[in-house]
């Protein structure tokens, strides 16, 4: 696209002065960049043919704590080195911060082979086989996020408590409150265009200080690519203006979460024509369609891992929050967990509402579109669409309410270890089994406060 770079305008604009830094990244377990900053003349030199990093990248936890007990990387193996090939697709400028460029790379090993546990390795493979299947895959995804009148640096200070938002009333739409957030989400969305992440819109969403950022669809990998950079940027813009923002799924029990609402659909590989629609048929939505949607809402409990990857996500899960609570699908009811959209070819699409702004997004694209596919090949049938208010809807399939019930799920998940393969399922649940081991050892403030005195 033309704000992407092309290696020959690299050069260029190396050798003129304008760019002096490149960013050699790939995308942990957690979504986030990882990686090095090159020198512009050594990027030429070397780093455009690759780049190495310890393989504990891909087997640490949020605090970067190398976790023991992962087959693929560990002490007794010495955490040694993998490489980072560029995919000098990705190649862009960062406009919010002075001379720099930005490459996202594929993991391979000292042989050349992929890592299949890469979140990006992870999303290549199901892309594949969509495409082996005749389908190029369309995602998109909407993420919200709390903007702080905080610098990170100050959140910190307060252990994250009594924090100022931007905002002190719900600003869902509203273009006065949203108006006072405008210098931080204009450089957001300002950047974003300008370092190759269209952004469609923001708006104010149901929480003080909430936002909302639509950015447009995208190839599957490539939109992934762009939310791992826009999340990234983000953080940084706020930084650079003294604000904090957060995409944890949940800030507050009194207040709503912040969702990844995650948008899919299939174009035809070899005529670039969309798929989901049938104008003769009910809801104009086609059978391959039909089958996509039975297999996504059909795994959905096995594969939400990777939709909730936290102790954390779990309690965005709430009735009356605009979260869901329930799998089911409906024709655009915000209350179940999957929305169906679109009234033309282009637009007909499948909303999945259960992930929330935390999720890696390679992980989440490649759950989405493996069960799908296991729809169309085992050509599921689609259930009726749940009329009403899904919240309350009696004796209908649940969204896991626990990380601890999601790991059980997908441990026995023939879905995902299908299409995954039985290594990568297992490296995710130890991460998943680590997370929740973590969590259990330490000591809340809610427990503080009940037992402090009264205990």
């Amino acid at each position: 696209m033309p704000a992407n770079l092309d290696l020959d305008t690299l050069k260029r604009l190396i050798k003129s002065g304008e760019i002096d830094t490149v960013l050699i990244c790939m995308v942990d377990m957690q979504g986030r960049l990882m990686g090095k900053r090159y020198t512009g003349h050594f990027f030429l030199e070397s780093g455009v043919k690759e780049a190495h990093t310890c393989d504990y990248l891909l087997a640490i936890d949020m605090e970067i704590e190398p976790v023991p007990g992962y087959k693929a990387s560990s002490w007794a193996r010495g955490y040694g080195d993998f490489v980072l090939k560029p995919d000098l697709k990705t190649l862009r400028r960062v406009p919010w911060l002075p001379g720099t460029a930005l490459v996202i790379c594929d993991v391979v090993d000292h042989h050349g082979e992929e890592v299949p546990h890469s979140p990006r390795q992870v999303l290549k493979k199901q892309v594949a086989r969509a495409k082996k299947l005749g389908y190029n895959v369309m995602m998109a995804a909407e993420l919200e996020l709390f903007v702080f009148d905080e610098s990170y640096e100050s959140a910190r200070a307060k252990d994250y408590k009594n924090l100022k938002h931007a905002g002190w009333y719900i600003e869902d739409y509203v273009i006065l409150q949203t108006t006072k957030e405008e210098p931080l989400i204009r450089a957001i969305r300002n950047n974003m265009d300008a370092a190759g992440v269209p952004v469609e819109c923001s708006k104010g969403e149901w929480g003080p200080g909430q936002e909302e950022i639509n950015l447009k669809y995208a190839e599957a990998v490539e939109m992934a690519d762009r939310i791992a950079i826009y999340k990234n940027g983000a953080k940084e813009i706020a930084h650079l203006q003294g604000k904090a923002v957060s995409f944890m799924a949940k800030i507050d029990h009194s207040l709503a979460g912040n969702s990844f609402h995650l948008h899919s659909s299939l174009w035809g590989a070899k005529n670039g024509k969309p798929m989901f629609y049938d104008k003769a048929a009910p809801n104009h939505m086609s059978e391959l369609f039909c089958h996509y949607l039975a297999g996504q809402i059909s795994g959905l409990r096995e594969s939400a891992y990777f939709f909730a990857p936290y102790i954390n996500s779990y309690k965005r899960f709430s009735a009356g929050t605009f979260a869901p609570t329930k799998a089911v699908w409906s024709l655009d009811n915000r209350t179940a967990g999957f929305r169906i959209l679109g009234d033309g070819p282009n637009s007909m699409r499948s909303e999945c509402r259960v992930p929330g702004a935390d999720v890696n997004p390679y992980l989440a694209f490649a759950t989405a579109l493996a069960c799908g596919l296991h729809g169309i090949e085992n050509k599921l049938k689609l259930e009726p669409a749940f009329q009403g208010n899904a919240y309350e809807g009696k004796n209908i399939r649940e969204v896991p309410k626990s990380l601890r019930d999601a790991l059980a799920l997908l441990d026995k998940s023939k879905i995902l270890r299908s299409a995954f393969g039985d290594d990568v399922i297992d490296h995710y649940l130890h991460a998943g089994e680590w997370e929740q081991q973590e969590f259990d050892r330490r000591i809340t403030d809610y427990e503080r406060v009940r037992m402090f005195e009264r205990g």
